[in-house]
């Protein structure tokens, strides 16, 4: 459902802030002081319309991705005038309003903004914890009118409480500056267009020049058969595999998340399961010693495949070299 600006940001808190592998402390970039720069275009003429996110009939305990999501969108969309009132909308949602403080690229200066959620991947499912990695695009209104697009990635971390989960932390992503000489493989990743859909953090990742060659040549291969639609390469992910002390490959630019194939969701259940089987199938042919999905396929070398509640949203693909 599509809703119309006037209407979104007159909306009621509920539908305007909310519905909607992994980690240790901290996420993927630099440091959580720095600003990263997302923005992906210039100044356009208005702020445009946005759809409302909402979860899968196959999402793994929805109510905790929904929980991540209207906290971002409580940051990082405002009315006009309203942007300094952050803090009373996140203490609205039962939040501490300090998160705000943590919101960084989140929270460009203008005098009102729209956020789009792109999606919502799990960094990590447990029982009493989770991340929820919040991919979104946002258009803000500067003071002299303009409007400029961008967005970011936020790692959203929670605990289990009653009577919802609760917010314990932001990690947004820093993905450095674009690189004055980027490789081929990235330009011709970054000049793919819809065969390889990139959102802001992901873009500026490439840009960066962080993210090695092996998974943007994997990338370029696998798009010659399908509509890639990537969720997260380095920045925005948590350094650890979610509740272990292992490094994540994400981090040193050597994975890559894919949440929707052909332009069909990975979490959707009426997404065939051979679509997704063959993608896992044909990344390990790419190079990926480490494949994740919502299923757990037969053959490979051993260990190659993988499968948990963390990866029924997305296909990650590591790799080694």
């Amino acid at each position: 459902m599509r809703l119309r600006r006037r209407a979104l940001l007159k909306a009621a808190p509920a539908v305007l802030w909310g519905v909607a592998g992994c980690a240790g402390g901290g996420s993927a970039g630099a440091p959580s002081s720095a600003r990263p720069r997302t923005t992906t275009t210039g100044p356009v003429s208005r702020l445009p319309e946005v759809g409302v996110w909402r979860p899968s009939p196959g999402d793994v305990r929805p109510e905790v991705k929904v929980r991540a999501v209207e906290l971002v969108r409580a940051i990082g969309a405002w009315p006009a005038g309203e942007r300094g009132a952050a803090r009373a909308r996140v203490g609205a949602l039962g939040l501490a309003p300090s998160l705000v403080d943590q919101a960084g690229p989140l929270r460009p200066a203008g005098t009102e903004a729209v956020l789009e959620v792109v999606d919502a991947q799990y960094g990590g499912i447990l029982a009493d914890a989770a991340s929820v990695l919040v991919v979104c695009r946002q258009w803000v209104r500067r003071a002299d009118g303009a409007v400029v697009a961008g967005g970011t990635t936020v790692d959203v971390r929670l605990r289990r409480a009653r009577p919802r989960w609760v917010v314990t932390a932001l990690h947004p992503a820093a993905p450095g500056a674009p690189s004055a000489a980027p490789g081929e493989a990235a330009r011709r990743v970054l000049a793919a267009g819809p065969a390889i859909e990139l959102p802001p953090a992901a873009a500026a990742d490439v840009r960066s020049g962080a993210v090695h060659t092996s998974v943007l040549e994997a990338l370029l291969e696998l798009a010659r058969k399908h509509r890639l639609g990537v969720s997260v390469v380095r920045s925005g992910h948590p350094l650890k595999v979610f509740g272990t002390d292992r490094p994540s490959d994400h981090p040193r630019g050597r994975a890559v998340d894919v949440w929707r194939i052909d332009g069909r969701a990975v979490v959707d259940p009426a997404t065939p399961r051979r679509l997704v089987e063959s993608l896992m199938r044909a990344a390990a042919a790419a190079g990926s010693y480490n494949v994740g999905g919502p299923y757990l396929l037969s053959g490979g070398a051993a260990g190659q495949f993988f499968s948990d509640d963390t990866h029924r949203d997305h296909v990650h693909m590591g790799f080694g070299t």
